[in-house]
């Protein structure tokens, strides 16, 4: 029963004295035994990193928010008092609310000379629009200077991803300090879902946006329009979906004894070639000499 079994072995072996060393194969050898170990690390550090893909859909992401999105402004008007800086928000579902004040913050600038605005807010999945103002004051100002600088504009939660790279914050840093004081400034954004989901099947919902902008001085018939700094923005049936994702362990042990066996292969291939030549060219010098 032994010798029957032992028939069916496929890696028959050769006795030692039955096999030659050679310095060629040895150098193969060697070259075929680093070039393994180079595709193996290169093999493992990429099984070992976590990838990020990305994919487009058209739907809502996050269904339960109620039909809300949360929204984070920074803001300084560094010419424009405290008492006079306003949040607007206003859609087509009705919406009209002047001079939001929840969870929201002023702070002077330049001895009160100038004000700070942040504020944290929420508004529907509806084309509208929300802008800073002198429209909730007690008095209007003649000329309000609408200079400014925008340090943050965030919809939804922060993703703060090292592989990620998108606007989230495509407004931050937006500086409109050399513009006529008496303008207007209109941003029309375009925000786009964004969904985040890690390797534990944990979701976090945010939103890019894309922004054009334009500065104008307005009037009517009864004479020039009080100035103000708009955001309008609409929403993209389209849905940007980040997934994490990291080889499957399948994949890398079969990469690794393709790498293994494919090398071993071809080297062997290449050392039989060479012994082949050399064994034929030393019977060609042997034949000269006779």
């Amino acid at each position: 029963v032994p010798f029957a079994l032992r028939r069916f072995d496929i890696y028959r072996k050769v006795p030692k004295d039955l096999t030659q060393p050679t310095y060629t194969g040895a150098i193969i050898s060697i070259c075929c035994c680093l070039f393994i170990l180079f595709l193996f690390l290169s093999e493992l550090t990429g099984f070992i990193t976590t990838e990020v893909v990305n994919e487009l859909y058209v739907d809502d992401p996050d269904k339960d928010s109620g039909g809300k999105i949360d929204v984070s402004l920074n803001i300084s008007l560094p010419n424009l008092h405290c008492e006079l800086v306003g949040l607007d928000i206003q859609d087509e579902m009705g919406r009209h609310e002047v001079g939001h004040i929840d969870n929201s913050m002023k702070i002077p600038l330049n001895n009160g000379a100038g004000c700070r605005f942040e504020g944290q807010f929420s508004i529907n999945k509806v084309p509208g629009n929300f802008h800073v103002s002198t429209h909730s004051a007690t008095a209007q100002p003649q000329n309000p200077d609408m200079t400014h600088v925008i340090h943050k504009l965030s919809f939804g939660d922060t993703l703060q991803v090292q592989n990620v790279h998108g606007a989230f914050n495509a407004l931050g840093g937006a500086d409109r300090l050399t513009s006529n004081p008496l303008a207007s400034h209109d941003y029309i954004l375009k925000i786009v879902p964004t969904v985040y989901e890690d390797k534990s099947g944990k979701q976090r919902y945010s939103y890019q946006y894309t922004v054009a902008n334009k500065e104008y001085v307005a009037y009517s018939h009864t004479g020039r329009i009080i100035p103000a700094i708009w955001f309008r923005y609409d929403l993209s049936p389209i849905t940007v979906k980040y997934t994490e994702r990291r080889q499957p362990l399948y994949r890398f042990i079969t990469t690794i004894c393709a790498i293994i066996g494919g090398t071993f292969t071809v080297a062997g291939i290449l050392d039989s070639c060479i012994f082949t030549a050399s064994e034929a060219w030393k019977k060609i010098q042997l034949g000269k000499m006779h």
